[in-house]
C-alpha cells in the first residue's frame, strides 16, 4: 500500500499537462472554460493493504447523470473556501464522509464535463473503519474499485457514441458489473497519467 500512496502523492505534486482536459476533446459544441460551472469531486481513496477508490451510483431520479457511477462531488457553493471545502462538503453530505477524516494529498487536474463544468478533483485519504451513510436520495450504492485496477492503462477502454447528433469518444473502466465512464473514467485517466 505505502508504495502506491506514495506514487500517488509524488504525482500529484508534480505540474504536467494533463491526458484528457475534459470532454471537449473528444466532441464539439461543448460549453467553454471560462463559461464553465465550478465543481469538485473528492476522490477518497481507502486505506486497505491493497487500497481502494470509494465510488457513488447515482439514483435514477436525479437530473444531472441519473444512475451513473461517480465520485461524491458536486458544484462549488458560494460558502465554500475553495475547491477542497466543496469536494469534502459534498462527500459528506452524499456520503456522510466527516470531513476531518480524509487527509487531503494533492488536486488532480480540472476536468471541463460535456454537461458544462470545470470539476477539479481531490484526492484524499480515508481510513478503512471508516463508516459511510448514503444520502439515500442522492446515492443509490456504494462500491469499491481496487486502486491498482481503476489506474491501470490496460483497463481504460477508449469508446464511441452518437451523443446530441454527434460521434462522441469516451473512456470506461469496467469493474465486476459496474462501469464508470465518462468524466470518472476521463478523471481516472488522468490521474493514471500521473503515475
Amino acid at each position: 500500500m505505502p508504495f502506491l500512496i506514495d506514487r500517488l502523492r509524488r504525482g500529484l505534486a508534480e505540474a504536467g499537462k494533463p491526458r484528457l482536459s475534459g470532454d471537449h476533446g473528444f466532441a464539439q459544441g461543448v460549453v467553454a472554460s471560462e463559461r464553465a460551472v465550478p465543481a469538485a469531486v473528492l476522490v477518497p481513496v481507502i486505506q486497505r493493504p491493497a487500497p481502494t477508490l470509494l465510488l457513488t451510483q447515482r439514483t435514477a431520479h436525479l437530473r444531472s447523470h441519473p444512475g451513473q457511477v461517480a465520485f461524491p462531488g458536486g458544484r462549488v457553493d458560494r460558502d465554500d473556501l475553495d475547491v477542497v471545502a466543496a469536494a469534502l462538503r459534498e462527500a459528506e453530505e452524499e456520503v456522510g464522509l466527516a470531513r476531518g477524516l480524509v487527509d487531503v494529498i494533492g488536486l488532480s487536474d480540472p476536468y471541463l464535463t460535456g454537461t458544462g463544468y470545470a470539476v477539479t478533483p481531490v484526492v484524499g485519504l480515508v481510513p478503512s473503519d471508516v463508516r459511510l451513510l448514503p444520502n439515500r436520495e442522492e446515492v443509490a450504492d456504494l462500491f469499491e474499485v481496487p486502486l491498482d485496477f481503476a489506474l491501470d492503462p490496460a483497463n481504460h477502454v477508449l469508446r464511441e457514441a452518437e451523443w446530441q447528433g454527434r460521434q462522441r469518444q469516451f473512456y470506461v473502466i469496467t469493474w465486476q458489473d459496474r462501469t464508470i465512464w465518462g468524466a470518472t473514467a476521463g478523471m481516472l485517466v488522468n490521474l493514471a497519467a500521473r503515475l
